[in-house]
């Protein structure tokens, strides 16, 4: 099984490119899954009492966080090995997160060394079009990244923490554009990508 982690700030597209990416590997009968990092934490933090939405779960305590996080990368490798040996896995999660005490790596070590993934993808996009698509989204509370400055802050943020996190398991990081209006360039791009 080939593991990638497609990263992005919030707003930047992760869960639309990866409905393309999906579309095309269903097209082509290949064995895949994708999973959703936050969703994997929110249903341990649900179901602990800690928190009723995932837009609460970045104003956790730190210490918090990093204990859903662990469990979260358990469940995933355990349900990506299901895959067998010519299955792709994905993963839909942040690099950063921007908490009231600063930014917490999404992958840190504890956690990256779990996934072992071979890409460190970053899902990127013009700054004006992820404040656009955030503005759009009324399901999603996102004021904590409603400003051009903190989406350039964090965009910067993740590629440090993308790089540092593949410098310990061995992954290639690799910045993937978002154009706005087709998804479906990024899908390819990262399909290619794990090939």
């Amino acid at each position: 099984m080939k593991m990638g982690i497609v990263t992005g700030i919030p707003g930047v597209g992760k869960t639309t490119v990866l409905s393309k990416v999906s579309e095309i590997l269903s097209s082509e009968n290949r064995k895949y899954k994708i999973m959703n990092y936050g969703d994997y934490m929110l249903n341990t933090a649900i179901s602990e009492g800690f928190v009723s939405n995932r837009d609460e779960m970045r104003k956790l305590p730190l210490s918090k966080q990093r204990e859903l996080q662990l469990i979260a990368a358990k469940k995933i490798v355990e349900d990506a090995e299901k895959l067998g040996e010519d299955g792709l896995a994905f993963i839909d999660t942040h690099a950063v997160i921007r908490t009231p005490a600063g930014y917490l790596p999404g992958l840190p070590k504890h956690v990256i060394e779990i996934l072992s993934p071979q890409v460190i993808f970053l899902l990127e996009s013009n700054p004006e079009d992820i404040l656009n698509r955030q503005k759009r989204d009324k399901g999603r509370i996102r004021s904590d990244y409603a400003d051009i400055n903190v989406i350039n802050e964090t965009i910067n943020f993740a590629r440090y923490a993308a790089m540092a996190s593949a410098v310990l398991v061995g992954a290639s990081v690799k910045i993937v554009i978002n154009k706005e209006g087709d998804p479906t360039i990024a899908a390819k791009e990262i399909i290619s990508s794990m090939m």
